[in-house]
């Protein structure tokens, strides 16, 4: 009988744990690749998603300047000439060369963006509410234009993507002095050229596939929702120590439109009915009430259509500091609500401030350009996985990496389970299921095919 020496013993449970890792990389790959190509791709496009929307829709978007702009209640009653319903929403015009937007709830149940010159108050056409090109592909990056049910997906690629990257970090970790590449040998016709350039890609930009991973989770269907309440359920949806001591309606502010991701579960206030009947106050004058406040140009006010409903200004630009929501009293104009940035919590600004950047919003140019770069990146990497992985592939096998001899290894990844179900349930959930595929199928064939061969 022979016994191993401590130093083939530890070389035995380095090379347990080396599988162990290798395998579940292996998994991680196979589920968030897809994923990270896809939202790579789409998240490339939707950081510019203002320039392309302008130059793809310039007809409807873009105006000649002129001297005086037209009232914005003049404007509305434009688009409703031309499409009959209810005016919901008036956006100002963000910049001089930018049109007004209207949204109509049109006789036919559509509800339309319509798009106005600010300046003639000449209807420029209309698209469907969020019609755009690049709100579809914000819903393709987010995966809501395929449902809410489709949504949880972004949370459980989001979790695995971490995995991905911390296990890609110890298998490219130097050891017994091979790994910890930095450059990339050999040509493309090699597996060592498609490792390598796998391996030096995701050391740079793993910790930026994180943050973004990190930051596209405020928008996933479970833990993104759950957080929200957390942080925004008690006060009627507004962050702690907003003063919301006014009437409020059942409506919630997203319901209206686009907001912020800490303003999604807000409710709207409502306006207090004087006992004699007046009239009131009209756009144009909450229009000249917001301005007094200081919105920026390109806020949205959404209108009243109800006896207690409210005069709605938001608007939400890339400066996080000019964030803010202002809720008018319909006949008073008195501001019922004002929030800005300022008034999150300290969650809800560190949150916005990471949506903000992955959205490519914060530090302007210089951000977009570098996400950009970081999603090539990605795509690059992810590309090259499959190449190494296809050359690497026993012919009529899946490749999966071999089992560790001591399934004690496998203990590590069930405090990986604990941590993962409790912070990211769905996350949590997806990986008791990879463990007992892992278990109850993958490894039953991996153990029979030598005894086969043999």
């Amino acid at each position: 009988m022979t016994t191993m020496s401590s130093t083939q013993t530890a070389r035995k449970a380095s090379l347990d744990l080396y599988r162990a890792v290798w395998r579940w990389h292996f998994y991680a790959g196979l589920l968030v690749l897809p994923f990270l190509i896809a939202l790579s791709l789409t998240g490339a496009l939707y950081l510019f998603d203002d320039e392309l929307d302008a130059l793809i829709h310039s007809d409807l978007k873009r105006v000649e300047v002129q001297q005086t702009t037209q009232p914005a209640a003049s404007l509305v009653s434009s688009a409703l000439k031309d499409y009959p319903g209810t005016a919901v929403t008036y956006t100002s015009p963000a910049t001089p060369e930018s049109s007004a937007e209207v949204t109509v709830n049109s006789l036919t149940g559509e509800r339309l963006a319509v798009y106005v010159n600010p300046y003639t108050a000449e209807v420029l056409g209309s698209l469907d509410e969020r019609g755009t090109v690049m709100w579809t592909v914000r819903y393709l990056h987010s995966f809501k234009f395929f449902g809410q049910t489709p949504r949880k997906l972004i949370e459980i690629a989001a979790g695995w993507s971490i995995l991905l990257v911390a296990t890609g970090i110890y298998l490219w970790w130097p050891r017994n002095g091979r790994g910890g590449v930095v450059s990339v040998r050999g040509k493309p016709k090699s597996r060592v050229f498609w490792r390598d350039l796998h391996a030096v890609l995701g050391i740079f930009i793993g910790g930026f596939i994180v943050f973004l991973a990190l930051t596209g989770m405020p928008w996933s269907g479970v833990w993104g929702a759950q957080v929200n309440e957390w942080a925004n359920g008690n006060n009627f949806g507004y962050p702690a120590g907003v003063r919301v001591d006014v009437p409020m309606s059942n409506a919630y502010l997203s319901d209206q439109g686009s907001t912020s991701w800490s303003l999604e579960q807000a409710r709207v206030p409502e306006s207090i009915q004087p006992a004699v009947p007046a009239p009131r106050i009209g756009l144009n004058n909450a229009v000249a009430q917001l301005e007094a406040l200081g919105l920026q140009q390109g806020y949205s006010v959404n209108l009243p259509n109800t006896a207690a409903g409210v005069y709605t200004g938001s608007i939400y630009p890339d400066d996080l500091t000019q964030q803010r929501v202002i809720h008018l009293d319909q006949y008073s104009g008195e501001p019922l609500l004002d929030m800005s940035y300022a008034d999150y919590g300290p969650l809800g600004r560190w949150l916005e401030f990471g949506i903000n950047v992955h959205l490519g919003q914060e530090f302007g140019l210089i951000n977009q350009l570098f996400l950009l770069a970081v999603c090539i990146a990605i795509i690059v990497m992810c590309v090259a996985a499959g190449v190494m992985w296809w050359k690497r592939r026993p012919s009529g096998a899946m490749g999966v990496p071999p089992l560790p001899t001591d399934k004690r290894v496998f203990r590590g990844l069930i405090a990986l389970l604990v941590i993962g179900g409790v912070l990211f349930p769905l996350v949590g959930a997806s990986l008791i299921v990879m463990l007992i595929i892992d278990w109850l199928i993958v490894r039953p064939l991996q153990e029979r095919r030598p005894a086969r061969q043999g």
